[in-house]
């Protein structure tokens, strides 16, 4: 009977030892799983008097073969190649739409630039007048497209958000449920059940960074990249998406605590929702922001310069585009009704940066968003002082409370309301609105050159004027002076100013009068040719042409960036996954050396048992003897 007993128990403990390595076979392609081990134990000998006799083998355990350390390492490795991947491919499609000749700007910047430059050679031009409204539009539209496709993109965050709180609670949920099958003692747990819940907590991080920490060696308590806790034993916590309080169409991720709900700092999170959120601060906004100081330096640059002409009416310029004011907004919170707006005041001093005003102790302070580093503020608030920051001026309507809080974009989103303000091409100001003219009786030799316009808004800019000189070093204007004269400098009244060439004489006098309508002057057309290469932007430090450029290639080299770092963390993703795998991958070779060996053993084990049968059938016959 002890020699069946132990054929039997062996028998019993390769079959399931060959199913165990059948488990493994089975699951070669299922990710997440961990191959498992047939422990095996000599069974409780008895003692017969003369000794202790064995009693053959049994099954110890079925475990699984796993490193806490390789799988961590793995967690971390893949939480961030998730956040990595999602943002070079975000910025990746940034980069697409500044670079590519169909849908990047400078194509239709130059176009524009090179119609202003062909009407300065033939002013009086119909067809020449037409194309530079119609490239003038078609500018325009390029840069609405533009910030539309940017606007598309941060929707695009918005439904991923959604979608990235939708997983994430119902990966939590199942974390929480299985440490509750696993119990506080995960070495008695299901190898199953331990590779399931892994999986998900992979999953997980994925969404959020993070890691996952044992609790007295039971449940796994899992954390996003900021150390906030999503699963803590079987409590999952739960996350939603909320309005931003300044901007209700922008969604963040918030915890759904029993008090209120706490939104969760982009810069504290990792994985898929962190890429998303790092992606809309360090790229998207960026690039709207700066997008739309471009179209304010070109929009305030040409009309100031427009309106510094006369069309062929004989009227002063206006405004040649329509942009609208900087958007300024209200914390949803604010305790009081008062109400911001804001223009252009210099800019020069607009650097595109969102800034966050604060009205605290009967005075303002202001605020970068992205670095919270503290902003200048000049002026009162009231109309005829208005609150100046970087270049723009607000206005305060209302009284504000204590702690009220506004939300100023300088430039982000103005881009997508550019357009031409004017329809009829004789309305183009490409004429100086004055013009000097000799004296058909001066003695002297000088001659005047081209006026320049330094003050469009003189109200005396187009009321003739007289200059005459005294003698070779003095002269008067209007009757007004005498005013010492040197030969080369200007001569400058009523917004206007010009320089003599040559030697003027004593009696000599010029007139400086209104160009007049239908006058084929091209001297404002040129000066709005030569502004692509103004420096009105950065302090007077660079050009509009230029921050075209500089805008096309920050957001090439975020991209760049952004993918050789995806790249590095892919191979690093790859040595965890490989390590892990080496320890707790399926083997083929490994296995069916295995399967050949338990074969083996159960065939021997089964030989056992029919050795014991003919003993037994042995014993039987004799005793019918």
């Amino acid at each position: 009977m002890s020699v069946l007993s132990t054929g039997t128990g062996a028998l019993i403990a390769f079959q399931r030892a060959l199913a165990t390595v059948s488990h493994n076979v089975a699951n070669l392609n299922t990710p997440g799983y961990s191959r498992q081990r047939a422990d095996f134990a000599a069974r409780t000998p008895t003692d017969y008097g003369y000794g202790y006799v064995g009693n053959g083998t049994r099954l110890a355990q079925v475990g699984r073969v796993a490193d806490q350390m390789a799988i961590s390492r793995l967690l971390d490795s893949g939480g961030e190649l998730a956040r990595l991947q999602q943002l070079s491919s975000l910025a990746g499609r940034v980069d697409s739409l500044f670079s590519d000749k169909a849908t990047n700007l400078a194509g239709l910047w130059s176009n524009f630039f090179d119609s202003v430059s062909a009407l300065s050679s033939n002013a009086s031009s119909s067809a020449e007048r037409e194309n530079l409204l119609a490239q003038a539009s078609a500018m325009a539209n390029r840069f609405r497209v533009l910030d539309g496709q940017l606007g598309a993109l941060g929707q695009e965050v918005n439904n991923g958000l959604i979608t990235g709180a939708a997983e994430i609670n119902r990966l939590s949920a199942e974390v929480a449920r299985l440490n509750g099958m696993i119990g506080s003692d995960a070495t008695r747990a299901a190898p199953d059940l331990l590779d399931r819940r892994d999986q998900l907590i992979s999953e997980l991080v994925a969404y959020t960074g993070g890691t996952a920490v044992s609790q007295d060696g039971g449940p796994l308590n899992v954390f996003t990249a900021g150390g906030q806790a999503l699963v803590v034993g079987t409590i999952a916590t739960q996350v939603a998406t909320v309005a931003d309080p300044y901007r209700p169409e922008r969604l963040q991720l918030a915890l759904l605590t029993p008090g209120q709900p706490i939104t969760l700092d982009g810069r504290s999170m990792g994985g898929r929702i962190g890429g998303l959120l790092e992606f809309r601060a360090s790229v998207l906004d960026p690039s709207m922001a700066e997008l739309g100081r471009i179209a304010s330096g070109l929009v305030d640059t040409f009309n100031a310069a427009h309106r510094a002409g006369m069309d062929l009416y004989g009227q002063m310029g206006g405004d040649f585009f329509a942009l609208p004011a900087p958007a300024v907004n209200p914390h949803q919170g604010n305790g009081s009704g008062a109400t911001l707006q804001a223009s252009f005041h210099d800019l020069g001093q607009v650097d595109g940066q969102n800034l966050l005003l604060r009205f605290e102790g009967g005075g303002w302070v202001a605020q970068r968003v992205d670095t919270g580093a503290s902003v200048p503020v000049a002026g009162s608030g009231a109309p005829g002082d208005p609150l100046r920051v970087n270049g723009i001026a607000i206005v305060v309507a209302g009284t504000p409370a204590s702690g009220d809080r506004f939300l100023l974009q300088p430039t982000a989103g103005v881009a997508g309301g550019i357009s031409v303000a004017i329809t009829d091409p004789s309305r183009i100001a490409a004429a100086t609105p004055v013009k000097a003219r000799a004296d058909i009786g001066n003695l002297g030799t000088g001659i005047p050159g081209k006026v320049t316009v330094t003050d469009a808004s003189d109200a005396a800019l187009l009321v003739p004027a007289r200059i005459e000189f005294l003698d070779a070093g003095q002269y008067t204007v209007d009757g007004a002076g005498p005013f010492a004269y040197t030969p080369g400098q200007s001569i400058s009244a009523n917004g206007w100013s010009l320089v003599l060439d040559g030697m003027p004489a004593a009696g000599d006098f010029f007139e400086v009068v209104p160009t007049g309508p239908g006058s084929s002057d091209n001297g404002n057309a040129t000066r709005l040719a030569n502004l692509d290469d103004a420096r009105v932007l950065s302090g007077g430090t660079v050009t509009l042409n230029g921050a075209i450029g500089g805008l096309t290639t920050a957001i090439g080299s975020a991209a760049r960036q952004a993918g050789y770092s995806a790249e590095a963390q892919q191979v690093l993703h790859d040595q965890a996954q490989s390590a892990r795998d080496a320890i707790s991958g399926v083997n083929l070779d490994e296995e069916a050396a295995n399967m050949l060996r338990l074969q083996q053993a159960y065939q021997a084990a089964a030989q056992i048992i029919a050795t014991a049968d003919t003993m037994f059938q042995s014993i039987l016959n004799a005793a019918r003897r």
